[in-house]
């Protein structure tokens, strides 16, 4: 297999490199207040000389850059893929089915791209590791990167859950707390690390971020031998949506599928930059974002034009919920289903039931649950409250 990254606007190539992040030629084109231009793509070349159904995970580490040897020792991936039975009695969907993220050692599907981050680093011999979080990332690289043994410093907005904080400074993180938004943080962890250097693991800005959350598709397909008609995904900066798009292109490019499925880009009625952008072409200035959904709140979306491009491309969706629907939803998993999810999560079935008449009843679904409940608590008691 060979890899090498390509820039998603201009079709450049790179070698994968520890200083190569964005197309240089598409970063002069970089307005403010705008998603990222450049952002790279990693293309492998060639066919996995093992059959999915013989070794699913030797399967998925060969569409991976970084040897499988490199990889620290916690186990990160293989979460179920399972049939939540009284959510399809009740939504009349036989073929339903949830990919359950939640599972992941630090309890989200960031740690995804965490796990490549860190085998990168581990082969190169990067001590020091840097990341802006609204909290789940930040709590992902500093758990992985512990098992790792390396050096993680956080730039995490202080309104963001005590919970992913906790979990940040348990693991021994270095946590710094900006008082502003996730994208305030993003812009202070790049300038930390072009001032002090280190491992950048921003989303969409480093692109194994992207190659990292693609091996949930990769599993979907392992799992359940096909792709899905319908994959409900939650979406803040693209990432896990392009994560989604680029593990299915694997799969259909070198023949182990015939279709791509229809992702539904979920997003908070207070941060839907992309849905926007969806129905009207393009980004326009960027709205303070204010929702429950802490996970997927963002003002500018890094990895908005590759997301945008791919929706576009392949016929995806985009289904805008309020956050009274997602605390409702959140309840419907965790009383129907037995699973607590957070509020950015649980976004994915308050999509399905804003679409459900939309979907035939035979198709395949499957909701993409990203993060535990126990995370933000203080959002799943609102509910109650009321």
């Amino acid at each position: 297999m060979k890899f090498y990254y390509k820039c998603t606007e201009c079709g450049l190539t790179f070698d994968i490199k520890p200083n190569v992040r964005v197309c240089p030629a598409c970063k002069s084109a970089q307005k403010a207040n705008r998603p990222l231009r450049g952002v790279l793509e990693t293309v492998c070349e060639g066919k996995p000389e093992i059959a999915p159904e013989v070794d699913s995970l030797k399967f998925i580490h060969c569409l991976l850059p970084v040897e499988r040897h490199f990889f620290p020792p916690v186990p990160v991936g293989m979460t179920p893929l399972w049939s939540p039975e009284n959510l399809r009695k009740q939504l009349r969907l036989p073929n339903l089915y949830i990919k359950d993220d939640t599972l992941n050692p630090t309890g989200s599907l960031k740690d995804r791209a965490s796990y490549l981050v860190a085998a990168f680093a581990l082969k190169y011999k990067i001590d020091d590791i840097v990341v802006a979080s609204t909290g789940n990332a930040a709590s992902s690289m500093a758990g992985i990167g512990a098992a790792a043994g390396l050096n993680v410093k956080i730039f995490i907005p202080a309104a963001a859950p005590r919970a992913k904080m906790v979990q940040s400074l348990q693991y021994g993180a270095d946590v710094t707390l900006v008082e502003g938004t996730y994208d305030l943080a993003f812009d202070k962890s790049i300038e930390y690390t072009d001032k002090y250097g280190g491992l950048n693991r921003n989303t969409a800005y480093n692109p194994l971020t992207l190659e990292g959350k693609k091996t949930v598709a990769l599993e979907i397909f392992t799992q359940s031998g096909s792709a899905p008609d319908h994959v409900f995904v939650p979406v803040g900066d693209g990432v896990i949506l392009g994560g989604l798009y680029r593990g299915f292109i694997d799969l259909f490019e070198k023949g182990y599928t015939d279709r791509i499925p229809v992702i539904h880009s979920v997003q908070a009625e207070g941060s839907s930059a992309i849905n926007r952008a969806l129905e009207t072409g393009d980004f326009s200035d960027p709205i303070a974002s204010a929702t429950i959904a802490d996970s997927i709140s963002v003002d500018v979306p890094r990895n908005g034009y590759y997301a945008l491009n791919m929706l576009k491309k392949h016929s995806g969706r985009g289904v805008t919920v309020t956050d009274d629907e997602i605390l409702k939803a959140q309840n419907m998993l965790a009383s129907s289903a037995g699973l607590f999810a957070e509020p950015s999560s649980a976004s994915v079935l308050a999509g399905l039931l804003k679409v459900r008449d939309k979907i035939n009843e035979k198709d395949s679904v499957v909701l993409v649950v990203t993060g535990n409940g126990l995370k933000d608590i203080d959002a799943a008691m609102k509910i109650f409250e009321k």
